[in-house]
């Protein structure tokens, strides 16, 4: 039987995929514009309400994992449809399905072009949910970071401190940076 991503144990993803930063690349932006583009021609605006771009290669003054993260808004009668999810299985994503922690509630997340020989192509990462889900403040940490070089910088910092320290962990990576996230949030609410 042919092995896919959903074989790779934890420790399969941090051997065959460790977190490495690169420059930031302004093709990114039309990296997004096409698979957003992609995305609403297949499956249609009636089903995803909004699409954006987050994350570290959204923001243009910092270091980045070569990865497109795309937010999508769906209804929320569609989080977790069989039918939706297929259609991005179709797009060529595999599917996952993040569980509730702390604040957030669960949501779907799909990925797609990684290959299990450990090489990559364009990869993309989707967080799907509806707007009332506490992800969609991703897009405020997003927009702080664009516009406040300095905060941006730190960041970056913390994430090249926290690659270095673990390369081969990427939830250690991503644990990492919650407080930062945290407290950058805490400071949008205070502005």
């Amino acid at each position: 039987m042919k092995k896919t991503l959903y074989d790779l144990t934890k420790d399969d993803w941090n051997t065959l995929f460790p977190i490495q930063l690169v420059d930031h690349n302004p093709e990114w932006k039309n990296s997004y514009e096409k698979e957003k583009e992609r995305i609403i021609e297949i499956i249609g605006s009636e089903k995803i309400l909004r699409i954006e771009h987050f994350g570290s290669s959204s923001i243009s003054s910092i270091k980045s994992k070569p990865y497109i993260d795309l937010m999508i808004e769906i209804p929320e009668e569609l989080l977790f449809n069989e039918k939706l999810i297929d259609q991005f299985s179709e797009l060529g994503y595999s599917h996952f399905k993040v569980p509730a922690r702390d604040n957030i509630e669960e949501y779907s997340t799909f990925g797609k072009g990684y290959n299990l020989d450990g090489t990559k192509e364009q990869v993309f990462h989707i967080h799907m949910c509806p707007k009332n889900n506490i992800m969609w403040k991703q897009i405020d940490f997003r927009d702080f970071l664009n516009s406040n070089f300095d905060r941006a910088k730190q960041y970056e910092n913390l994430k090249i401190e926290l690659a270095k320290k673990f390369k081969n962990d990427r939830g250690a990576y991503v644990l990492g940076k919650t407080e930062f996230v945290k407290e950058t949030l805490e400071l949008i609410e205070e502005s």
